[in-house]
């Protein structure tokens, strides 16, 4: 097996690792605007940390219990909607994560921004998940997400054979902040505020492959937006005015625009 297909081979399996145990998170985020993040699960019993599987041990425990007594533990009959999983499944986090780090070490290969890419990925694939849910973009995951690909970066530039700059990466993640912020100012009806903090991070990502990149990725976000909400309109699924997550499309374009640029570096 060759160094490459190597690499690509851990990244996969370090994007299966890490997806795995997104669910946990994805349900406790996934809250309306305005709401505390979940800490109970729909059972009622305390859902302990951020990581892990979006499985409750005690409805498990419970619906065992419920098993050998002819119904659930609170007398309700067997077959009711008390369930140990209650948020995302397992599987498709873990294959979307996995499929997203492969596909960055193919474009990137050795290099050492792999490494930022393979820790920052799972925290895109978070923050589209939760946007698509409910719409919101929360802060504990936007806000770090800049610093740490600003840190990581920064860290990156220090390695020979990097094929970034950290000084565009910075500039990056201040111009996209800014356009999302003027974006936002002009029609904040149809863009939420944390697009705007999720552009700081999308910027820096983009900016470490210099301008061309970061134009790239931002019109592919701009562009796929534009084609689903287009596609819903004409199948009458929404109205014109009605605003969609566009988090997801964010985060998508950055990807594309980071896989170009990495390949090409």
């Amino acid at each position: 097996m060759s160094i490459e297909l190597l690499v690509v081979a851990v990244a996969a399996l370090w994007g299966a690792a890490a997806g795995a145990v997104l669910p946990r998170a994805a349900y406790r985020f996934s809250v309306p605007a305005g709401e505390d993040w979940r800490d109970r699960c729909p059972g009622g019993h305390p859902v302990p940390g951020w990581l892990g599987r979006a499985r409750c041990g005690q409805c498990t425990a419970d619906r065992a219990a419920g098993d050998v007594a002819g119904g659930d533990a609170h007398g309700a009959p067997l077959g009711a909607p008390r369930v140990p999983e209650y948020g995302p499944g397992t599987a498709a986090l873990a294959t979307v994560t996995a499929l997203v780090c492969a596909v960055l070490a193919a474009a990137t290969g050795t290099r050492p921004e792999l490494a930022v890419w393979l820790l920052l990925a799972p925290v895109g694939v978070l923050l589209a998940h939760v946007d698509l849910r409910v719409r919101r973009l929360p802060d504990p995951l936007t806000l770090p997400l800049a610093g740490a690909a600003l840190a990581l970066l920064g860290l990156a530039a220090l390695v020979p054979e990097h094929a970034g700059e950290w000084t565009t990466a910075l500039l990056g993640a201040l111009a996209l902040g800014a356009g999302y912020f003027v974006l936002w100012f002009i029609n904040p009806d149809g863009m939420g505020f944390g697009d705007v903090k999720l552009a700081l991070g999308a910027g820096a990502v983009l900016g470490w492959y210099g301008w061309p990149t970061l134009m790239l990725g931002a019109f592919a976000g701009f562009l796929l937006g534009a084609l689903y909400g287009g596609a819903l309109v004409v199948a009458g699924r929404i109205g014109r005015g009605t605003s969609l997550a566009f988090g997801p499309f964010l985060i998508t374009g950055a990807y594309l625009g980071l896989l170009t640029g990495a390949y090409t570096a």
